[in-house]
């Protein structure tokens, strides 16, 4: 697979098989990962990869909040900006109907909505899930920093046949998965990422994921 496959056959995936996923091929991955870029090389990203019992402790712990709902919520940043609007509002709010339609729940069906959601909690049925995290002082920089590595990771993952999917919403837990996972008090939980292999034949891992024209995010000057 060159770059160009793995960038366009690259998706969040929504739904996993319950197929293991060796501990030899994600060390290799990462061990890869390392080669992402960071200013000054100060390579702020920290992970933590779990399987098995540990990732089925978390999953019962933050079952246990679920029903409390926004009332448990405590996030240590804001996923997305309070003042998010325009275009960049539109494509979150689309994005999450396409997947509604093509798992033909609808908008009505809030309930049903709600438990599609706490899927995220079970990393979608993914058999490994990384928590990422970086020292508190870090600043947008190192942020972005974090984002090329994932990056990285994510297209190293299509090279060896696995998918992923980027869990933001595991920030809304940070302090009941600090009572489960070991993560330093001096840093800030970024998010999950769910890894496996995708199920090929779900409906939420095959609708199309709209995206906008180059025309909207970027300008050219001094070309003929």
């Amino acid at each position: 697979m060159n770059v160009t496959e793995a960038v366009q056959s690259r998706r969040s995936v929504r739904a996993f098989l319950d197929t293991p996923v060796e501990r030899e091929m994600l060390a290799r991955i990462l061990e890869k990962a390392q080669r992402s870029p960071s200013g000054g090389n100060t390579q702020p990203w920290h992970g933590i990869l779990l399987t098995g019992d540990p990732l089925q402790k978390l999953f019962d712990r933050i079952a246990e909040e679920i029903p409390k709902g926004r009332a448990a919520h405590a996030p240590e940043y804001h996923v997305y900006p309070p003042e998010l609007d325009g275009p960049y509002e539109q494509r979150r709010r689309g994005v999450g109907e396409d997947m509604y339609g093509a798992l033909e729940i609808s908008r009505e069906e809030k309930a049903k909505r709600l438990m599609w959601f706490a899927r995220n909690f079970q990393a979608f049925g993914a058999p490994v899930l990384m928590l990422v995290h970086t020292p508190k002082y870090m600043g947008p920089p190192q942020w972005s920093d974090i984002g090329m590595w994932l990056q990285t990771i994510a297209l190293l993952l299509r090279e060896e046949g696995l998918d992923c999917c980027f869990q933001e919403a595991w920030a809304v837990y940070s302090p009941q998965i600090r009572e489960v996972v070991d993560i330093p008090e001096d840093h800030i939980f970024f998010c999950g990422m769910a890894i496996g292999y995708r199920d090929t034949e779900a409906p939420v891992n095959n609708f199309d994921v709209k995206r906008a024209g180059t025309d909207e995010s970027v300008r050219w000057e001094g070309w003929q």
